[in-house]
């Protein structure tokens, strides 16, 4: 059935002439300068206007699958660094403690306990804390009142140093290998106070440190801080590189716990509103 004049307008419409244009190009620009109140191009919208559209949270770095940083951006605030500082003195003990968990890995501990001043070197290094320490004490007697007051020092310096913990990560896991040695730590900065403590140290003594004070460290370092964390053995033979690696973890993870996440855009992680210490 042939089509009538009216149908075949309607299957083939012959472009308006204000639109011809249009329909033989492609060209927004060029249609927007013929009719510019009809199309208003807009900015793209790129990494940068993205990032511009919310408020700037600072952070100090991404982390890869691997809990390497990825990248990494500097403001006002980082420059400055989330610092705490604390002096704790005592009837045993004088201890000053200043850690910037924004640092770059500054190590600067003299506790007059050589085996002590080597770990918290660790956590510097591998938290990429500065951390600063200072103390002297009863070790005459023994290392016990030191070693506790310099981690109840180095957790309320980190109490301090987080403030309202808002954009953080809050969660930090990771496990580290030193020859035959595997600890594995696993921390929550979640206001309460909490150690699940599993290591079998075979020595009572490395150099001259008291294995069992490793425990009671991370023990007083929990209670002020308010974090809860576990550290588990997964090998191990030798006390050092036990101990040492324990520390390893443990720094890796307290990074990766208190590093930003961009995409919390500054809120705190649920359940920490009214932090419990």
């Amino acid at each position: 059935m042939a089509l009538s004049t009216n149908a075949t307008h309607l299957l083939n419409p012959t472009p308006k002439p204000h639109f011809q244009k249009l329909h033989s190009s492609t060209n927004l620009t060029s249609f927007s300068h013929q009719f510019p109140n009809f199309y208003k191009p807009k900015l793209p919208i790129n990494s940068l206007n993205l990032m511009t559209s919310f408020p700037t949270i600072p952070h100090a770095s991404l982390l890869d699958d691997n809990g390497v940083p990825s990248s990494s951006t500097s403001t006002s605030f980082t420059s400055v660094g989330r610092i705490g500082e604390v002096k704790r003195v005592t009837k045993e003990t004088n201890v000053s403690v200043k850690i910037n968990l924004d640092g770059t890995g500054v190590a600067d501990s003299t506790t007059s306990i050589p085996f002590l001043d080597h770990m918290l070197d660790q956590l510097a290094s591998h938290g990429l804390f500065d951390v600063h320490v200072r103390a002297t004490g009863d070790i005459h007697i023994d290392d016990h009142h030191t070693n506790e007051d310099v981690a109840l020092a180095i957790g309320t310096a980190l109490l301090q140093a987080l403030g309202d913990r808002k954009g953080i990560n809050r969660f930090g896991n990771f496990s580290a290998p030193l020859d035959e040695a595997l600890i594995h730590v696993s921390l929550d900065l979640s206001g309460r106070p909490y150690l699940g403590y599993d290591l079998q140290i075979p020595t009572e003594r490395v150099g001259t440190y008291d294995t069992q004070l490793v425990e009671h460290f991370f023990q007083s370092l929990v209670n002020t801080s308010g974090m809860t964390l576990h550290i588990r053995q997964l090998a191990g033979k030798n006390s050092h590189h036990i101990i040492e690696a324990t520390f390893k973890a443990f720094a890796r993870a307290l990074r990766q716990a208190t590093e930003y996440d961009h995409r919390r855009a500054g809120t705190i992680p649920r359940m920490m509103d009214q932090v419990q210490v």
